[in-house]
């Protein structure tokens, strides 16, 4: 029987296990934030930030990100409607509106365009997903914000490794946050990171992040406002430390995974992540849009995949098609690229062979659906 060809799986080395195991052993007391601060200092310097916090999730780095930035009951926060639904929870959380707008089709990311034009009184932020690895169109975003007075927050969950001319994804909003999933590029199992340039926002998300304890009070177990649990504990961080030191071995690993795709996929009809002038994608998730007018079925695609042992991954419902929201059918982009697409498995050990087999599979469906 062949090996099971699963999605995607983490990186563990050696190295890993001996920095998780240090701080099992001998994290504790005086060393208990140890990891923590070590995984702050080692993601800052990449990142090219001035401030960092190790989360629990990623979600819970957005929920103190936008609570500290004041959002509350009556406000709205515009993202894409293609997203998973961890981008727009947080803002729920608040008693705020989260506003789904289309994207565009070549990225699949947040049209500024259809973002500026929601804008109303009440808008108070708007969120940069940058989807599987793809760049928003930053530029144009940090202009929309800049003529309203509002914040464009940057979620890079999905994005470590992706430049925007120059800038690292994460790195040119107000603030931006990461996921350490089991699932993306660098894992701490579950974790997230928050990231700014702001030291006033930072002082006010490390306070929520510790029960709303201020980092300069002197009376012990006394918090100066309502704030969160959404620490790392310091085993993760260790992890994340190893991850982190490995950090260009796994971009390119993802990258060179992603090229061997395309390569092998570029006589087909079909799109996939979009690595624009000037920039550079982490390619976190390979993906395949197929083009319209193209005969494509996905549910059959993924039992097909079954049957071979390989694991797809449906691309992103839109979050307006969902039970607790409103339907936006006039997101045309968005309602047409769930049905369209999927995610294909990826991680730093899949072989040539390997990706062979997604291929001839995908290939056959193509093929087999076209007749």
């Amino acid at each position: 029987m062949m090996s099971r060809i699963y999605y995607t799986k983490p990186s563990i080395t050696e190295r890993e296990i001996a920095y998780a195991t240090d701080a099992a052993a001998n994290g504790w007391g005086e060393r208990c934030y140890e990891y923590i601060d070590r995984f702050e200092t080692l993601f800052c310097a990449h990142l090219g930030v001035n401030y960092a916090i190790a989360t629990a999730s990623c979600t819970g780095a957005m929920h103190m990100g936008l609570a500290a930035l004041g959002i509350g009951p009556g406000d709205e926060v515009i993202l894409a409607d293609t997203n998973w639904i961890a981008s727009a929870a947080p803002i729920t959380y608040l008693g705020a509106q989260p506003v789904f707008v289309d994207v565009l089709p070549d990225s699949w990311c947040i049209d500024p365009q259809k973002a500026e034009e929601a804008i109303t009184s009440r808008t108070k932020a708007i969120i940069a997903v940058h989807l599987y690895g793809n760049l928003c169109d930053m530029d144009a975003l940090l202009a929309v914000g800049k003529r309203h007075g509002i914040p464009i927050i940057e979620d890079a969950a999905e994005a470590i490794g992706s430049q925007w001319h120059g800038k690292r994804a994460g790195s040119m909003g107000i603030f931006g946050t990461f996921s350490f999933h089991g699932t993306k590029t660098l894992t701490t199992g579950e974790g997230g990171m928050f990231v700014t340039q702001d030291a006033d926002l930072y002082e006010k998300v490390l306070t929520l992040s510790n029960h709303g304890r201020a980092r300069g009070q002197s009376k012990q177990f006394w918090p100066d406002m309502l704030g969160f649990k959404y620490k790392m504990s310091n085993i993760q961080a260790a992890i994340g430390c190893a991850q982190i030191e490995r950090i260009d071995e796994l971009i390119a690993g993802k990258r060179s995974v992603f090229e061997y795709y395309a390569s092998q996929l570029q006589d087909l009809t079909l799109a996939m992540n979009p690595e624009p002038p000037g920039t550079i994608n982490g390619y976190w998730m390979p993906t395949v849009v197929i083009d319209e007018g193209t005969p494509f079925d996905r549910e059959i695609l993924l039992e097909e995949f079954k049957k071979n042992r390989i694991d797809g991954r449906v691309f992103f419902w839109p979050l307006s098609m969902l039970p607790m929201f409103d339907d936006k059918p006039e997101n045309r982009i968005s309602y047409g690229l769930c049905q369209r697409a999927i995610n294909l498995p990826t991680y730093h050990d899949l072989t040539s062979s390997n990706i062979d087999q997604v291929v001839k599979v995908l290939r056959a469906h193509i093929k087999r659906v076209e007749q």
